[in-house]
């Protein structure tokens, strides 16, 4: 029972701060980043939102960016969900989007060969 309600914030936190992105961010940086997920530890002090971006920038570069801008997404996300604390938001570079795409790669490459 208490996985679903996990899942459930973790699904609400993703959805809402990929609207925050996409609707109210004023930087063109964050205006690139999609939201892949996102994970809330068991006692909901702390959600990793993981994420990726069409642009060809450094992830460490990318995922500071992110953890600047967490303060004012945190607040815009606390007015937009109802749970009595909301979580310290840690942004994650998602390496599955990229992973995903060397196996892609490497498969063509195979049925090329035959």
């Amino acid at each position: 029972m208490r996985d679903l309600k996990l899942k459930r914030i973790a699904s609400a936190i993703s959805k809402e701060v990929s609207d925050i992105i996409a609707h109210e961010a004023n930087d063109a940086l964050l205006k690139t980043i999609t939201i892949t997920g996102c994970e809330v530890n068991n006692d909901l002090s702390i959600a990793k939102v993981f994420f990726t971006s069409i642009l060809d920038i450094p992830k460490d570069s990318l995922e500071k960016d992110m953890n600047e801008a967490a303060a004012y997404i945190r607040k815009e996300l606390a007015s937009r969900i109802e749970i009595r604390y909301t979580p310290k938001l840690v942004f994650k570079f998602d390496e599955s989007v990229a992973y995903g795409n060397k196996i892609e790669t490497i498969i063509k490459k195979i049925h090329e060969e035959e």
